[in-house]
């Protein structure tokens, strides 16, 4: 029943009041009278309750100077101008600090007996310490103090303007405190990472302190609301015992209970400000930073030097997670509270369903996005991420962002795989162990993580006969997949199912299909938005150069740790699109980078240079010293221009996988350009490159030696750029056998011309001009020397030549 005094009201009957818990074996006997029952009751405090009070105490034992002083030093030029200002010095805010802080200055500046009292007591303090400077011998600091109690007294007339005075410098100092402690939050979740740290992460970082500063405060008015109630409570039953009917005492009640609405009302305001904070929060993370995320993570995976790691997203996702469950326990706590005390309109019992609600999908939402794969699947000795052979193991790694600790081996993450609807696609199964707990053992960071380290594929036997002719036409590296995780989350009542899967995998059957493999891997990762595009290659996008352009640089750097410049990306654009003015317009279909003129496709001719550079010229691709991708023509143009000897290391355009180089000459006073037949990995697996380059000779018509190669373009002499990479080869590295010396010889003899080049390649007039050495230069290329018993059939081979043989020839680097 309710009664109607002012809209709100209590009664014996409508006020709900349910017995505290406590351990009545223990408690002290409860006598009738109300100062005993007030001590029984403010004696029994709840759980919830005595945890934060035991934090603010903790927190409370430095006083609010200390703090000031213990500030980061960024901020005590803060202090220093506000104790610039007269009114209170800061001599004296330092030496009464813990007598100034104890006093009701807010209340004095109104209350003229207060303030006259504190003023008389800021006096006799002064005295006091004034008393001690004395017997210490301080002559300055008497002083100071005295000077200090004469100002003072000039509000004995008006003591409320100094307690206004410094109650302005104690708020003032408070929000000196506050901007401190923000900024420590902030860098508290800020993370290390490479490189420079953004404006918006700085700005999440602001926006992550506020959320939590305003779960803190949500925290203390929680506790204040519960003590308001306990104390409405108890002079409730303080009323009801004396049975009274006082209007004077029942208006008093009234006024409590109506207090008690405000404060909740405020309550379910400040809740509903929280959860606004945390889903503004939640929409950057979920639609803004996971999907800049992936998307980095798209392209690290085809070579780029994106940074991928998820330690600072972690931080975030844990840090409104926590608050989130916080806010939960807070509403938990509201609903205990209207059941021991409930009235009519009670805004509690009309709002908090709202915000329960709001508050559980806006952590479903980021619980759901918080399952990511950390490490896409790969094969170990695969030649990238995302190509996956039935019967060979790979992993995989995935992670949880909201990192609780107690919930480490508790959540299961199962494996499957999803292949496209399409009629006649390839359907397999995941062996393996394919269900492991999430641990924080198995990460160097301490994330929440399942790593499964050996899952294989095994592709399942079709009923129906293959694919039908009325399927979708699409090659067995063009059918993409995707490996599922999935796993529930369950902690304090909250139950949410949560998925990931990886980037699209090609699922391959023979080695041979690997680079066709890859090239589709690289192809969906450089244009495809939309990570679980299974249909992608159904009708595949064309690349515009500078993107593709960008992703061919990126298997250099990936490979060799450097990438293309300006000039090499203009060489292969001009392979690809012929002479053009600008570049940036043309377009590359799907079928001319990667299945024309099949086997020797663009991708087949480029990927083998790849190849040939990590394997066997890593470290001279990484110093500069292979120009690589120029023409021609454009050779042609370059060496022409300098000196005698000067030459340049290019990749060749027609011979797949193949380098060469090419010097100039002076015939008859002009200028000639030679070129070597190609060398490829068969060559550079039985000697390093740049001891070709150290030992090439060339047989004049005098049949004498000589290295023509001496300036590498444009003008560094050879042994400078290689020096550092020459080695001595000879059968006596071991002093204890005596073998006769012995070198390592690469013989060329014959006239060998470049293939044509394949039809792919646009030629220009200026490239078809340009032969190699062929027997024009007046003999055959030796490395370093040739005999005619030596000469097979073969235009190449490899002979060991007695060393002692060496003198009787003319040292061709005098």
């Amino acid at each position: 029943m309710y009664m109607t005094a002012t809209c709100i009201y209590w009664s014996t009957t409508s006020i709900t009041c349910a017995p505290l818990a406590t351990d009545t074996a223990t408690s002290p006997p409860v006598r009738s009278g109300t100062l005993t029952r007030r001590w029984a009751h403010r004696t029994l405090l709840s759980p919830w309750k005595r945890t934060f009070l035991k934090k603010k105490m903790q927190k409370a034992r430095m006083s609010q100077w200390e703090k000031l002083l213990q500030m980061p030093q960024c901020f005590t030029p803060q202090l220093q101008d506000l104790y610039d200002r007269e009114g209170l010095p800061m001599d004296v805010r330092q030496y009464l600090s813990a007598w100034i802080e104890s006093q009701e200055w807010e209340r004095a500046a109104s209350d003229y007996n207060l303030a006259m009292v504190l003023y008389q007591g800021l006096l006799e303090n002064l005295d006091i310490r004034y008393s001690r400077f004395v017997q210490e011998k301080s002559f300055l600091k008497q002083h100071n103090i005295r000077r200090y109690k004469q100002n003072f007294q000039k509000f004995q007339e008006n003591p409320c303007e100094l307690a206004q005075n410094i109650w302005w410098f104690l708020k003032e100092e408070t929000d000196i405190l506050r901007t401190a402690d923000l900024a420590m939050q902030v860098q508290s979740l800020q993370v290390e990472q490479e490189g420079i740290e953004t404006n918006t992460q700085r700005d999440l970082d602001r926006r992550m302190a506020s959320l939590k500063n305003e779960v803190q405060c949500m925290e203390h008015k929680m506790v204040c609301l519960e003590e308001q109630q306990d104390e409405f409570h108890f002079k409730c039953e303080i009323y009801q015992m004396e049975a009274t009917a006082d209007n004077t005492e029942q208006g008093k009640i009234q006024l409590l209970i109506n207090n008690l609405n405000e404060s909740r009302k405020d309550t379910l305001c400040g809740l509903n400000k929280t959860l606004k904070i945390a889903g503004d929060l939640i929409d950057t993370l979920v639609n803004k930073e996971i999907v800049q995320w992936q998307r980095r993570q798209q392209k690290a995976c085809i070579g780029a030097p994106d940074s991928v790691c998820l330690d600072q997203l972690e931080k975030w996702f844990t840090c409104v997670a926590e608050c989130l469950f916080q806010v939960r326990e807070f509403l938990f706590k509201l609903q205990e509270l209207v059941e021991k005390v409930s009235y009519k309109n009670d805004p509690v019992k009309e709002h908090k369903p709202l915000l329960q609600s709001k508050a559980e999908k806006l952590l479903s939402k980021l619980l759901t996005s918080s399952l990511v794969v950390e490490v896409q699947p790969s094969m170990p000795q695969g030649k990238g991420p995302l190509v996956l052979r039935t019967g060979v193991q790979f992993s995989v790694k995935t992670r949880l962002l909201v990192k609780f600790p107690e919930m480490k081996n508790s959540m299961e993450v199962h494996t499957s795989i999803g292949a496209p609807k399409i009629k006649g696609c390839r359907h397999f199964n995941v062996l393996g162990t394919v269900t492991k707990a999430l641990s924080m053992s198995e990460s160097q960071s301490g994330g929440m993580v399942a790593d499964f380290r050996h899952l294989t594929l095994k592709e399942q036997k079709s009923g129906g006969g293959g694919r039908g002719t009325g399927d979708l036409s699409l090659s067995v590296t063009e059918e993409l997949h995707i490996i599922c995780f999935n796993t529930t989350f369950v902690l304090k009542g909250m139950s949410v199912d949560l998925q990931a899967t990886s980037l699209p995998v090609v699922v391959i059957s023979n080695s041979s299909q690997l680079n066709s493999a890859w090239a589709s891997v690289l192809w969906f990762n450089m244009l495809s938005q939309d990570p679980k595009d299974l249909m992608f290659f159904a009708n595949s996008q064309a690349a515009p150069w500078p993107q593709l352009g960008q992703m061919l640089s990126w298997q250099f750097l990936s490979a060799a740790k450097r990438g293309l410049n300006d000039d090499q990306l203009e060489m292969i654009a001009l392979r690809l699109f012929g002479k053009q003015q600008n570049y940036d317009t043309c377009t590359v279909d799907w079928s001319k980078f990667s299945k024309e003129n099949s086997p020797d496709t663009f991708w087949v001719w480029f990927d083998s240079i790849v190849v040939m550079v990590k394997t066997y010229l890593e470290d001279l691709w990484r110093d500069g010293l292979i120009m690589g991708f120029v023409s021609k023509g454009k050779e042609k143009l370059l060496l022409k221009q300098k000196q005698r000897g000067t030459f340049l290391i290019r990749f060749s355009e027609s011979v797949i996988g193949g380098i060469t180089f090419s010097w100039v000459e002076s015939t008859n006073g002009d200028p000639e350009v030679k070129t070597i037949q190609p060398f490829t990995k068969n060559d550079l697996a039985q000697i390093h490159f740049h001891e070709i380059i150290q030992n090439f000779l060339i047989l004049e018509d005098e049949n004498v030696p000589e290295n023509p190669l001496q300036y590498l373009y444009p003008d560094t002499p050879r042994d400078e750029a290689f020096g550092k990479y020459y080695t001595d080869k000879t059968g006596n590295d071991n002093p204890h056998l005596k073998y006769i010396k012995t070198r390592l010889m690469f013989v060329s003899k014959g006239d060998k011309l470049e293939p044509e080049p394949y039809p792919f390649r646009d030629m220009t007039e200026e490239d078809q001009d340009q032969q190699p050495v062929n027997g024009e230069c007046g003999g055959d290329a030796v490395f370093p020397f040739q005999e005619e018993f030596f000469l097979q059939d073969d235009p190449m081979f490899w002979t060991h030549l007695n060393d002692d043989l060496m003198p009787a020839l003319p040292n061709p680097f005098n």
